[in-house]
Parts: structure tokens; C-alpha cells; sequence
């Protein structure tokens, strides 16, 4: 278990970061317009589970070769960029049915889980992230790294949760509101698939290695 005061200051870096919205809040929110606020919950909820997924493969050494390889990076980061504007493109195409019924379009709750997860676990500039920090709050002489690794990634993810949902739930009852305007459900929802398409875009052509 890591200290007490690294956890408390893991913590505080961590909100600082997560609470200013970024494109993972963007991805939520471009959901949740686009799907709904129950769609935006599990886009949230499966968009953790990927980016845990990341804590652990840093905390076993993974996330090294991803950090300082190369190929490795720009794999990653164009699978999620690639995966980011498919979904915005289907989004866009389908947004008059999106406006009508969302679950014509999007299937089941697992499915939207999934695309959280592939999003998350497909970001390589947070697995870079956590390559370079959460080892600076590891306690020497403690449990083990890989452990005291795992349990700072929790607190993190359970801070994402909670702010990442506040924005999902605030953004579908924003489009809640519009139920009785189906033409500006429409265009609605082929805006937050236009916002998916260019964070894939941005994801695609920043944060590269060279």
C-alpha cells in the first residue's frame, strides 16, 4: 500500500488533470448528445476500464515499450484515432435515427461499453502518462511496485468516474430536453459524431514520436 501522502498527493494531481475538460470529456460528451445520457454512463464506465487496463500493463513494465518505442506508440494511437472517427462517422450518418431511437442504431449496452473500452485502452498518450508518474509515487521498501502501481491507478479511475459522469449526465439531459424537436435532436447528434470525428483526427495527427 503506497503512503498515505503519496496516495493524497497522486490524488490531487490527478483531479487537477482530469477535472479541466479534456478529449476524454469531449468523447463523453459527444455521446451523450449523439446517444443519449444512458449511452454516455457506459461510454464513461467502459472508457475507465480501458484506461485501467493501461495502469496495469504499466504497472507489470508494458507501458515502457509503448513510452519508448516508436512503432508501438504510433500503433496504438492510430488504432484509437482510427476507432474514434468511425464511431463519429457512424454517428453522423445515422443521426435522424439517433434522434428517433438511439438503441436502432447503437445495439446493446455492451456494445457501447465496448467502444468506451477500445477508446480508452487505445489512447497511447495515457499510457505514456502513466509510465512517467505513478512510478514517483511509489514508496521504496513498501509492497510491491507493481501493487502500490495498481492501487494509485484506482484512485485515479474512481476520480474520472465520478467527474467524466457528472459531464455524461449533464450533457444527456441537455439533449433530453430537446425529445420534442426531433430536427434538432438530428442535428445534434451530427454534431457530437462531427466532435468524435475530429478528436480522431486531432488524436491521429498530434502526440506523435519522431
Amino acid at each position: 500500500m503506497p503512503p498515505a501522502e503519496s496516495i493524497a498527493a497522486f490524488a490531487a494531481l490527478s483531479f487537477a488533470l482530469i477535472v479541466v475538460p479534456g478529449p476524454s470529456v469531449m468523447f463523453v460528451v459527444s455521446r451523450a448528445v449523439a446517444l443519449g445520457r444512458r449511452a454516455a454512463l457506459l461510454t464513461v464506465a467502459g472508457n475507465a476500464a480501458g484506461v485501467y487496463v493501461q495502469v496495469l500493463l504499466v504497472a507489470v513494465g508494458l507501458g515502457v515499450v509503448v513510452e519508448q518505442s516508436v512503432l508501438a506508440f504510433n500503433a496504438v494511437k492510430l488504432l484509437g484515432a482510427g476507432y474514434l472517427i468511425w464511431l463519429g462517422w457512424s454517428a453522423f450518418v445515422h443521426r435522424r435515427e439517433l434522434a428517433i431511437d438511439p438503441d436502432t442504431v447503437t445495439g446493446s449496452r455492451r456494445s457501447v461499453f465496448v467502444d468506451g473500452f477500445i477508446v480508452g485502452v487505445a489512447n497511447p498518450k495515457a499510457i505514456v502518462f502513466f509510465a512517467a508518474i505513478l512510478p514517483q509515487y511509489v514508496a521504496t521498501g513498501g509492497a510491491p511496485v507493481a501493487i502500490q502501481m495498481a492501487l494509485l491507478g484506482i484512485v485515479f479511475i474512481l476520480i474520472a468516474l465520478i467527474s467524466d459522469s457528472l459531464w455524461g449526465v449533464a450533457a444527456g439531459t441537455a439533449r433530453s430536453w430537446l425529445t420534442g424537436s426531433p430536427q434538432r435532436l438530428e442535428r445534434l447528434g451530427g454534431l457530437g459524431g462531427l466532435v468524435m470525428i475530429g478528436l480522431g483526427l486531432q488524436l491521429a495527427v498530434s502526440g506523435g514520436k519522431d
